[in-house]
């Protein structure tokens, strides 16, 4: 993975902007693999935990020890941000400390109505990062929606192909999607450094 290519911004809170994220062949797996299939309920939360009784987190693709096999190339990309040389890299960035976190990695694929109320990730999630897989050419505008205090839209970071963005969450960093049309898949991967235990520790 590359995060070389990364600008800061700080407004409206502090996060850096990648391109060129990832090789093609971590992508073709990432573009092919299979989400879970069901009813969604789309509440306006990643699992919908709000009025959705949780269903769309039953739905959700988590790379473990298990189906890793299945994805090699995205298996490899986790084995790299688990070294002290990738971690320390984005911890002086965000400036938290990731020696003792664990990496977690999700295949994304949202679907038409899917929407983010503006939120605030949880304490335990010490650092986001979103890489979008924008393979059937999705509007620009599908990326991530950043808010002011005040929850007004102030700035939306593309949905632009092998591009993304990481942060750290703080009591500013309010973000989240409008309502918008997804015309197929707004395919991308969310990875974290988390404090909660998974199965993928850092060195």
């Amino acid at each position: 993975m590359n995060i070389k290519n990364l600008v800061e911004h700080t407004f409206p809170f502090k996060h850096w902007e990648i391109s060129n994220c990832l090789d093609q062949d971590t992508i073709n797996e990432i573009s092919l693999a299979k989400i879970p299939e069901g009813s969604r309920a789309y509440d306006g939360t990643r699992a919908a935990d709000h009025t959705g009784e949780g269903v769309d987190g039953k739905l959700r693709l988590f790379i473990s020890k298990e189906n890793s096999l299945y994805f090699p190339k995205i298996t490899n990309l986790i084995k790299a941000l688990q070294k002290k040389e990738t971690y320390g890299n984005i911890s002086n960035l965000i400036e938290k400390d990731l020696s003792n976190s664990y990496v977690r990695l999700e295949i994304i694929s949202d679907k038409k109505g899917f929407w983010l109320k503006p939120h605030k990730d949880i304490p335990e999630k010490l650092m986001t990062m979103m890489i979008w897989i924008n393979k059937y050419d999705e509007s620009e505008l599908l990326g991530t929606d950043l808010y002011n205090d005040n929850y007004e839209l102030v700035k939306t970071i593309k949905y632009i192909h092998n591009n993304g963005y990481f942060f750290s969450s703080g009591n500013d960093t309010w973000h989240g999607l409008e309502m918008k049309e997804i015309k197929k898949e707004r395919r991308c991967i969310q990875i974290n450094y988390v404090t909660f235990e998974t199965e993928w520790k850092v060195e």
